[in-house]
């Protein structure tokens, strides 16, 4: 049966990333004295920054991520991996050039495949979760058109790792990096809801006024596509990291 995800209020951003942080740091310390990998699925864009300073830290600070295996959400179709606005880039600036993760155990979809060889890479993705166990923890951000990773609205509840266009708002929230709405790539390789949806536990992350009206959809009951973020409706687990003026909308 559906149900809401639960959500919590912090006063700042970087509040409810240190509690975020705090929640997969001691996850991947218990699992390390269990002897067992941990596997992490992660986000891009602005709002995990703040999460990944912080893990940043506590890896400074004694954590290891040696037991870490990790699955990024999405990569833009058509950029290779030393272009500046590619998500390869941003997640070895932001973390993985910060801590002690193996280099083996970083996935990022591949900008660079082929047309040709597009399905069977996608396919290979998702063998590859199955193959490491299956998301542990799988962290989001939200897009003001309600995407999680590029499951634009109208995206099925049924895809696992696939191509998808990109929507006209993802496009123009992505101009200014790019600079201008025409370098910014049409296509991108996403994991799909199904893709999302298996994960043990989804933590979705949402700061600022400009998130306040589409959290408070997709925490409002009923599963739409034109909505993605309210297939999350149907996890048995998932919770929202809301600063104040992220959860302005709700009751």
């Amino acid at each position: 049966m559906p149900q809401l995800p639960a959500h919590r209020i912090f006063p700042t951003p970087d509040a409810a990333s240190e509690a975020l942080a705090a929640e997969i740091g001691d996850l991947v310390s218990t699992r390390a004295s269990e002897g067992r990998t941990v596997v992490l699925g992660l986000a891009t864009g602005s709002t995990p920054i703040r999460l990944y300073a912080e893990l940043a830290r506590l890896h400074r600070e004694g954590l290891s991520f040696a037991n870490v295996i990790t699955f990024n959400l999405d990569e833009y179709l058509g950029l290779e991996r030393d272009h500046p606005e590619s998500y390869w880039q941003f997640m070895h600036l932001r973390l993985f050039d910060h801590i002690d993760i193996p280099p083996g155990n970083i996935h990022i979809p591949d900008g660079g495949i082929p047309d040709e060889e597009l399905e069977g890479y996608c396919a290979g993705y998702e063998k590859a979760i199955s193959e490491a166990g299956g998301i542990d923890l799988q962290v989001l951000g939200i897009g003001r058109n309600g995407h999680i990773g590029f499951n634009e609205p109208g995206a099925a509840p049924d895809l696992p790792t696939h191509v998808t266009e990109l929507n006209e708002v993802t496009i123009g929230d992505a101009a200014e990096a790019f600079g201008g709405g025409a370098n910014v790539p049409r296509r991108a390789i996403t994991m799909g809801v199904k893709t999302i949806l298996e994960a043990r536990r989804v933590a979705l992350l949402a700061f600022g006024e400009s998130k306040a009206e589409i959290v408070r959809r997709a925490l409002t009951p009923g599963i739409t596509p034109q909505v993605p973020a309210t297939y999350l409706q149907l996890h048995p687990d998932s919770t929202c990291f809301l600063d104040q003026d992220a959860a302005t909308q709700l009751g």
